[in-house]
């Protein structure tokens, strides 16, 4: 009997630093993706300039010609701070950690108004002089604010495990879903190579315990303990099982490459890397890949 994949791809916008934003969609919707991560930072939707409203119409009415879905991606090292990357975060004290949440919260209007499948964030790596106790209170109070103006725009908000930061695990990421008694908008960002590089399960294991939480795939290789974003077959990923236990769990969302260190072969990169997928994806047992 055949199963019928509904794996879905994408590309995130943070490996395309060095094309316009339309021009990165035209590329990706001609390669045949899927959808696109679109990171909020200044090289592309600049959450703090003016006309945001605007701007996100423009973007949005291009997704619709081009067919692409969205995710909006948090991840801009330098949105915030100039000096500190990812600074503050949501683990700062309140004043500080305000910025973040306000950071946040145009990701969340951003996404209600593009009918984006989530937005993706994470912890941040806890501050010198923060214990663990007063981390969770910051951190639970932070994800809480999100999740109000989240839960009044209907947004997912998908908390992404991060090697060295405070949630750096699925355990971990699924302990402050208890402490805030279970969100239901509040799901789970995998990335497939933080799962070699830092999770204490294997592959399908890790996905089958995300399960139905499971809201956001990012895509890249690695390798075990080291945390930098390869191309695809370059490292210790197994993308057979990984796409195989996507395929067998269900998972409808995008799986989006994660490659912010490819931005100068942008295009020749995600041309190889979407064939990579697809010949894993066609190549699994019982499964044929339905495409629109």
């Amino acid at each position: 009997m055949t199963t019928t994949s509904t794996l879905r791809f994408g590309y995130g916008t943070n490996g395309m630093h060095s094309h316009r934003l339309e021009d990165a969609l035209t590329v990706l919707a001609d390669l045949g993706y899927d959808g696109v991560a679109l990171t909020l930072d200044h090289l592309h939707l600049d959450p703090y300039r003016p006309n945001l409203a605007g701007r996100v119409a423009q973007i949005g009415d291009r997704l619709d010609e081009l067919g692409m879905s969205v995710v909006v991606e948090t991840g801009a090292r330098y949105i915030l701070d100039p000096f500190r990357k990812h600074h503050p975060t949501l683990l700062h004290p309140a004043p500080e950690a305000s910025r973040r949440v306000d950071y946040l919260h145009r990701a969340v209007e951003v996404a209600a108004d593009l009918g984006a499948e989530a937005v993706s964030f994470w912890s941040g790596s806890l501050p010198e002089g923060v214990d663990e106790d007063r981390a969770w209170g910051r951190l639970c109070d932070g994800v809480w604010r999100v999740l109000d103006l989240a839960q009044r725009r209907g947004v997912v908000c998908a908390v992404e495990p991060e090697p060295g930061h405070f949630i750096d695990t699925l355990d971990a990421l699924l302990e402050l879903r208890r402490r805030l008694d279970d969100p239901e908008l509040l799901r789970v960002t995998l990335d497939l190579g933080h799962v070699v590089c830092n999770e204490p399960r294997g592959m399908a294991e890790t996905i089958r315990r995300a399960g139905p939480l499971l809201a956001n795939v990012q895509v890249d290789d690695m390798v075990e303990g080291v945390h930098e974003h390869l191309e695809l077959g370059t490292g210790e990923v197994d993308f057979t099982a990984a796409l195989g236990t996507l395929v067998e769990i269900g998972y409808t969302g995008l799986a989006s490459l994660e490659l912010p260190r490819q931005s100068h072969a942008a295009p020749v990169v995600a041309e190889r890397s979407l064939a990579f997928l697809r010949e894993t994806l066609a190549a699994l047992p019982h499964t044929e890949e339905v495409r629109a």
